[in-house]
């Protein structure tokens, strides 16, 4: 079984970044059509990928980039917490890579952040998905209703999360 490790974005990893942006279907249930392709160019020198707000690093399997894990700020009242994501190349998928680097990315943000909660959302139908984000540390907390314009339609989200108190998995097993 492939073990991923993480690593910060470099100028050659912008390419992949083009991809999604401009290959259909390449991210799953998860295209909403075309992107600009430059902004991944434009954000790279502002801060490598890493600020203070968000960023996203590189899944890496054995030296070749898989995919990337992001994370952005969000805010409840007063409360601020992370929202993460990932997006693995088709090739990469169901190799048990991505709920290893969802528990380290939680890791990594729980290591270097005050934040108590992480949260991910992914659709009713992503039964992978769902499996990842609980093997990955996260609870099922419940179904955010017609939250997502994508293919023609409003469609609901699940809603997971993972606090700094909930016992996190060990990515090696």
């Amino acid at each position: 079984m492939p073990v991923p490790t993480l690593r910060p974005v470099t100028e050659p990893d912008l390419a992949l970044f083009r991809r999604f942006a401009t290959e259909p279907w390449l991210v799953g249930l998860d295209w909403n059509g075309f992107s600009d392709p430059g902004a991944a160019t434009r954000r790279f020198p502002v801060d490598g990928y890493l600020g203070e707000d968000g960023g996203r690093l590189i899944v890496e399997v054995d030296g070749t980039a898989t995919g990337s894990v992001g994370w952005d700020t969000r805010s409840h009242g007063r409360g601020r917490y992370w929202e993460i994501g990932i997006v693995l190349l088709p090739e990469w998928r169901g190799q048990g890579i991505g709920w290893r680097a969802q528990a380290m990315l939680c890791d990594y943000l729980f290591l270097h952040t005050p934040a108590e909660r992480i949260q991910a959302g992914t659709h009713p139908e992503n039964h992978a998905e769902q499996r990842s984000l609980v093997k990955a540390g996260f609870q099922h907390e419940g179904v955010l209703r017609a939250v997502e314009w994508r293919a023609g339609q409003w469609r609901d989200g699940y809603l997971y999360s993972r606090l700094r108190s909930d016992p996190a998995p060990d990515p090696a097993a």
